[in-house]
């Protein structure tokens, strides 16, 4: 199922605006999936670098200690999916809009 997100866009003379839809097509969403994945694994393996760092520095260097403060890192800066496809759908809706 394509990923969709509607948009309001505004109508000239009118209060309310027009909703539209818009749609990624299945490269376009796989291409954003793709860069979402390679972007929190980046994030990650800068958390566990982070989270060693911090675990050493406060005396709590053990791996599940490590490991939970990468985790919390990562859950704080990484961004979802969803936000990702929205990006892009606004991205489209932009671009159709000038």
């Amino acid at each position: 199922m394509a990923f969709s997100k509607t948009f309001p866009k505004t109508i000239p003379g009118s209060n309310y605006p027009q909703w539209e839809e818009v749609f990624l097509s299945q490269q376009e969403e796989e291409q954003v999936e793709e860069d979402c994945r390679k972007e929190n694994f980046q994030l990650l393996d800068d958390c566990l670098r982070e989270a060693k760092a911090l675990a050493i520095k406060h005396a709590v260097n053990s791996e599940d200690n490590v490991a939970r403060i990468a985790i919390a890192l990562f859950e704080k800066r990484a961004s979802h999916l969803v936000f990702w496809k929205e990006s892009k759908a606004k991205e489209k809706f932009d671009e159709g809009n000038k």
